[in-house]
C-alpha cells in the first residue's frame, strides 16, 4: 500500500459565515493522506460546507486550511475530484459525451480515460441513451465517474449513495476502498454511514458547524 503518512487536509480555527449564520465554527483538525473518511451528522451540521471549503469552492471567513500541502487551493485543484450532491450532468448528452466534455475542461483528450472512468463505476461506455433517461442510481455512478476523470489524489463526494440501490452502493463502496488502497485520500459526506462501515478508516461526526467526534466506527455502532 502507498505511504499514507502525509497530511491531506489540515484546518486551523476554520470559520465560515453566511451573514450572521456560522456554518463552520472554529474547526481545527488534521486528516492523514491515503484514508477514507466518512463525514456524517444531521442536516445543517456543516458537512457540505466543509466539503466545499476543502474543494476550494467556498472561502473561509476566518481561519486557515491546507489541502495537499497548499494553502492556496487553486494551486492543487487539478488534483481534486469533487462530486456534488446534484449530478451536474447534461441530460441531453450520453454518458460518454458528458465525460468527453468534462475531460476537455481538464485538458484530457484521451477517450480511453473516459471509457476507463465509466467502466470503473460499472456502467457501459457504449450506452448511447441520454443521461436524462438514466435512473437516479445510474446518474450518481456517472457523476462519480466524472469526479474520477482527472485521477485525483483527493476525492470529495457529497451524498454519493442518494437513491442508489443496495447492490450499486456496495459496488461503489468497494471501488472507494480500492481507490483508497492506491493511496488516494477520500472524504464522503453521507446520511448512510453504515454503507461504508466495512471499508472506512474513520467516521467524522459534525454538529452545529463543529466536528464533535472522530471514531473508527459509525455512530449507529457507538450509540
Amino acid at each position: 500500500m502507498p505511504n499514507a503518512s502525509s497530511t491531506s487536509v489540515a484546518t486551523s480555527g476554520l470559520i465560515k459565515q453566511f451573514g450572521r449564520f456560522a456554518a463552520l465554527r472554529g474547526i481545527t483538525e488534521q486528516f492523514a493522506g491515503g484514508k477514507l473518511y466518512v463525514i456524517t451528522g444531521d442536516n445543517g451540521a456543516g458537512k457540505t460546507t466543509l466539503l466545499r471549503t476543502i474543494a476550494g469552492l467556498t472561502s473561509p471567513s476566518r481561519g486557515s486550511i491546507s489541502v495537499l500541502g497548499a494553502t492556496v487551493i487553486k494551486e492543487v485543484r487539478s488534483q481534486i475530484g469533487y462530486m456534488a450532491h446534484p449530478s451536474l450532468l447534461y441530460d441531453e448528452m450520453s454518458g460518454m459525451e458528458n465525460l468527453q466534455y468534462f475531460a476537455g475542461l481538464y485538458g484530457i483528450h484521451d477517450s480511453h480515460r473516459c471509457r476507463e472512468a465509466i467502466t470503473s463505476v460499472n456502467l457501459d461506455p457504449d450506452l448511447d441513451r441520454p443521461v436524462g433517461q438514466y435512473s437516479q442510481g445510474m446518474r450518481q455512478r456517472m457523476s462519480l465517474a466524472r469526479a474520477l476523470l482527472n485521477d485525483p489524489k483527493l476525492l470529495l463526494l457529497d451524498e454519493p449513495f442518494s437513491n442508489v440501490d443496495a447492490r450499486s452502493a456496495k459496488e461503489m463502496s468497494g471501488l472507494l476502498a480500492r481507490l483508497r488502497d492506491r493511496g488516494k485520500s477520500i472524504f464522503v459526506v453521507t446520511h448512510q454511514p453504515a454503507l461504508l462501515e466495512p471499508v472506512a478508516d474513520e467516521f467524522v461526526f459534525m454538529e452545529s458547524g463543529k466536528i464533535v467526534s472522530r471514531s473508527a466506527t459509525s455512530q449507529a455502532e457507538t450509540q
